[in-house]
């Protein structure tokens, strides 16, 4: 416990040293509102004016304690002042003797407490350079010496670039960040020379040059130093001459190690040496003639040269062959000669010639003349002659052995259709071009075509008109003269003969064809098959079935023929002669079937037997039985209404009836003999269209009876019979 009391003592004594009790305080608000930046006295103004940037903020704030202000100013993007300050004054920059370096786009950035705020650009453009002003170390020099030169701009600022010239040529470049540039310059020639100097101001992205500085003469002074250059012998030099030349000084008054001498010829170094150089060597016409001495001390370079005309002693060899083109292990021969020699100094016999590699297949057959049989394959062949040292090579021959043509093959490109023209194809496996080919037909030329690039091919057109034509060609190849060229052998093709004599043949018969049955229709032509078949249907461009077949005709079936098959039928064919040919229209006709003819014969036997056995009921239904005595009589049927008496009045034709009347049996049976059976009597009655029976205008009866002997009774059941009791009796 007393250790926490003292804990706790410790740190309010601490607080209480620190300064008491801390009282907060308030927060100023503020908000910068503008910035903006301007340049006096003007945007544009010339050199050495007194320019001064301001930089003018706007800020408003909640007290009245001053704000921390923090001003950044830019030029061209990179800082180049920055300032802070608690005044709510303007910033100024100011630009003293402004400069064409100066030239700019400045900014002004305000920043306080973290919140900032940048002005838009302005442009500052200063014109106007001073003249550059040119010093040099000496007026006077000798050949080589070196003269240091001064250009200054004066009050230049910025990146400047310094040219120097000599006689209106630049030399010379530095760039420097300083107002002066310093140079060493080495004078080209021995003479009077003019040397002036300018500037140029960089500002990015803009250039500013100078006017040129003074102009200051230097005369150059030669060194009586002198480079010599001698070459013996200095005549009449030929190949084989040992030939000494000698590099040397004259009017040498320098040290040594001062002295540098080179002896060359052409672009190959010879020696190297200080005072004298000299050197040996074997003259040779190939070689370059000229050669030089040269003399460098220090930055001086001098330099003496000589021509040397070395006469050939012998021309370089050439290499020739005959004959001009060889075959495989044909005999060839090689000769290497050179055409001219150096008489005076060579005879013929000095020179030799040998071939190379030294392992060529052809041997020595003379002087500089090599026998022997081509190779298989290429070689290259190399003359060398020699004589008195002197060793020439010839340029290599590549010798290579043409390959004779072997027998050509012949075949049809594509297919040979009859009376059309197709090509003919003429190749060898094996044969050095050019290769002649030539087309026979029965052993007489016919064309022939010289093949000259690999790629390139023998092809004759050519028509037949008969298929045992095509074996009657032949192809001849010939690439070498003087040898007989190989034969091919015939030309052995199909010959596609176009089709002709299109039919199409129907099974069965036209005449016999009914429904059920199965149709065939046999499409057939004359020509070379593969032939592919179509069936069309008239009024329909689809095909209705399609092959290819490798006979001269095909069938297409239509099993179950029925009415709707009834129409025109056609056929096309076509091969590879691509001749479309069609057959004629083939009408098919669908009859009916037998059984149909059949069912309805005995349809119709039936309704017949039916219609005569109803017509017998009827009759039977309808008979009178009467006895033998019984007559005919005259009946007369009331009308049943109005409307039949209105039905007889409007026609005119008479009805005639037919009355059923049952005549009783008599009782003797001596006047009438008995029957089976029963009589009927069927009276056949014409009324008056006026609807009363006219008696006497009636132009005769029908009296139909049936007597039945074995039934007495009569029949009093026919109201038609009773009610007509006008009728006259009949009369036995």
């Amino acid at each position: 416990m007393g250790l926490l009391l003292l804990l706790t003592y410790s740190l309010l004594s601490c607080y209480l040293q620190a300064g008491g009790v801390v009282t907060a305080q308030p927060q100023i608000l503020f908000t910068i509102r503008d910035i903006t930046l301007s340049i006096e006295p003007s945007n544009d103004v010339t050199r050495d004016t007194n320019v001064t940037l301001r930089c003018q903020a706007m800020v408003s704030s909640s007290g009245e304690e001053a704000l921390s202000r923090e001003y950044t100013i830019f030029k061209d993007g990179k800082t180049v002042y920055t300032k802070t300050s608690s005044s709510s004054e303007d910033l100024v920059y100011p630009l003293p003797q402004a400069r064409v370096s100066n030239s700019g786009k400045y900014k002004c950035k305000i920043n306080i407490e973290g919140k900032q705020l940048t002005s838009s650009a302005q442009k500052l453009i200063v014109t106007g350079l001073s003249r550059p002003l040119l010093h040099l170390n000496n007026g006077v020099v000798s050949e080589g010496e070196e003269l240091t030169a001064k250009c200054t701009a004066p009050g230049e600022t910025g990146s400047i670039f310094f040219y120097f010239y000599e006689d209106s040529t630049e030399i010379l470049e530095r760039q420097v960040s300083s107002n002066q540039a310093e140079a060493k310059l080495r004078l080209s020639k021995v003479g009077i020379h003019k040397i002036h100097c300018d500037y140029t101001v960089l500002v990015t992205p803009d250039s500013f040059k100078s006017e040129g500085s003074n102009t200051i003469t230097v005369s150059v002074k030669e060194l009586s130093i002198t480079p010599v250059l001698e070459i013996f012998p200095q005549y009449k030099i030929y190949e084989g001459d040992q030939l000494t030349i000698s590099c040397s000084i004259t009017n040498f008054r320098y040290k040594p190690e001062n002295i540098q001498l080179f002896l060359s010829q052409g672009t190959k170094l010879l020696s190297i040496g200080e005072s004298k150089v000299n050197h040996s060597m074997v003259a040779l016409a190939k070689d370059p003639g000229e050669f030089e001495c040269g003399l460098e001390m220090g930055t001086l370079v001098k330099a003496a040269t000589k021509t040397v005309s070395v006469t050939e002693l012998f021309s370089v060899p050439t290499l020739t062959m005959s004959p001009a083109e060889v075959f495989q292990k044909d005999d060839m021969t090689l000769t290497c000669r050179s055409e001219s020699y150096a008489s005076e100094r060579l005879s013929k016999e000095d020179l030799t010639y040998t071939l190379d590699p030294p392992e060529s297949p052809l041997t020595p057959k003379g002087t500089g003349v090599f026998s022997g049989r081509a190779l298989l394959y290429d070689f290259n062949y190399t003359c060398v002659a020699r004589a008195k040292g002197i060793v020439k090579h010839s340029k290599t021959m590549t010798v290579r052995p043409k390959v004779s043509v072997s027998i050509p093959k012949i075949l049809v490109v594509g297919r040979a259709v009859l009376h059309q023209s197709f090509k003919i194809l003429c190749q060898s496996d094996i044969g050095s071009l050019p290769i002649n080919y030539t087309l026979l037909k029965d052993y007489a030329e016919v064309s022939t075509i010289s093949i000259k690039l690999p790629f390139q091919q023998a092809l004759f057109t050519v028509t037949i008109t008969h298929p045992a034509e095509i074996s009657k060609f032949m192809c001849e190849a010939k690439n070498r003269k003087h040898k007989e060229a190989p034969l091919s052998k015939k030309l052995n093709a199909t010959v596609i003969v176009p089709l002709t004599h299109p039919t199409l043949t129907v099974i069965p018969d036209v005449a016999e064809i009914s429904e059920g049955d199965h149709l065939f229709l046999i499409c057939g032509v004359d020509g070379t098959p593969p032939v592919t078949f179509n069936w069309y249907r008239v009024g329909n461009p689809q095909s209705l079935h399609s092959t290819t077949s490798n006979m001269n005709h095909s069938n297409y079936q239509v099993p179950f023929l029925s009415k709707e098959h009834a129409d025109k039928y056609y056929c096309e064919a076509v091969n590879y002669a691509n001749n479309v040919v069609r057959s004629d229209l083939v009408i098919i006709e669908v009859r009916m079937a037998l059984w149909k003819k059949v069912l309805i014969g005995g349809f119709c036997l039936l309704a017949g037997a039916v219609l005569v056995v109803v017509l017998v009921l009827c009759f039977k239904s309808k008979r009178v039985r009467v006895d033998k005595a019984a007559v005919s009589v005259w009946s007369k049927r009331p009308p049943e209404s109005a409307d039949e008496e209105e039905s007889s009045l409007e026609s005119n034709e008479p009805d005639v009836e037919y009355t059923e009347v049952v005549h009783p049996q008599p009782a003797d049976p001596e006047r009438a003999p008995l029957r089976k059976g029963t009589d009927t009597v069927y009276s056949e009655l014409q009324n008056s269209p006026h609807g009363a029976a006219d008696h006497h205008d009636y132009q005769g009866s029908v009296e139909y009876a049936e007597l039945n002997g074995e039934q007495p009774e009569i029949n009093h059941h026919h109201p038609e019979v009773n009610n007509y009791q006008d009728l006259p009796e009949p009369v036995d």
